[in-house]
């Protein structure tokens, strides 16, 4: 028991590894290397934290729009079809029966509200596991600087992610400042997404297949996730 608890906790004070990743130009080229935040790209993978969050956002998506009419919604009916004896059919009180064509739904569903919210705090894991696992697959990839755009156009960002590879590539790019000239140019690009650093969410990460942002965004987006 005493060896295990010590073994405990020696993994509890264990500092996590500090990740380096290389940091690329906008033609594509390798020119640096660059050390990221170890609390936010390296810290624990929380599975069952993040399949919640994405239950959440998927049920927070949902409509919930679906309806159908019960024999008290469907029109007609109010006369009973023939008389109760005599007849050799079966006992009816309405044609909008569930039993009858035309008739009400039973148990169908009705409107209602599917989504539901989680604590800040878990949140905010989920969305550092996130990039923590994306870090672990290698899939964190930084840029040199931002994209600086004079005017909106999708044929610059189309080169610069062909350049780096990741054009026709399911890609989240993340900018420190909100930019128009970038977003109207990326937003005719398919499989880019585009997000604000304190505006992405752990579904914009897991689903895309690599996460692209510069050395300036990577400092937004750790002082965004750093404990209070």
């Amino acid at each position: 028991m005493k060896k295990q608890a010590a073994k405990t906790r020696s993994k509890e004070g264990k500092k996590p590894e500090i990740p380096v990743v290389d940091v690329y130009s906008l033609s594509g080229k390798k020119v640096d290397k660059f050390k990221l935040s170890p609390d936010v790209f390296s810290a624990e993978v929380r599975k069952a934290l993040l399949h919640q969050v994405v239950v959440m956002h998927n049920a927070n998506q949902r409509q919930g729009t679906a309806s159908t009419k019960t024999r008290a919604h469907v029109r007609g009916g109010g006369k009973k079809p023939w008389r109760q004896k005599g007849t050799g059919r079966a006992r009816a009180g309405s044609i909008r029966s569930p039993l009858w064509r035309g008739g009400g739904v039973v148990f169908g569903p009705h409107p209602r509200e599917f989504g539901f919210s989680m604590p800040k705090k878990m949140k905010r894991l989920a969305l550092i596991s996130s990039l923590s696992a994306k870090t672990n697959d290698k899939e964190i990839m930084l840029l040199e600087k931002d994209l600086e755009l004079a005017q909106p156009r999708t044929k610059d960002v189309a080169k610069i992610l062909t350049a780096l590879k990741l054009y026709n590539k399911r890609t989240l790019l993340l900018y420190p400042k909100r930019n128009e000239n970038l977003i109207r140019s990326c937003r005719n690009i398919k499989k880019l997404t585009v997000r604000l650093y304190d505006d992405f969410n752990t579904y914009d990460v897991l689903s895309n297949s690599m996460v692209l942002f510069s050395r300036e965004t990577h400092d937004s987006i750790v002082k965004r996730l750093k404990k209070k």
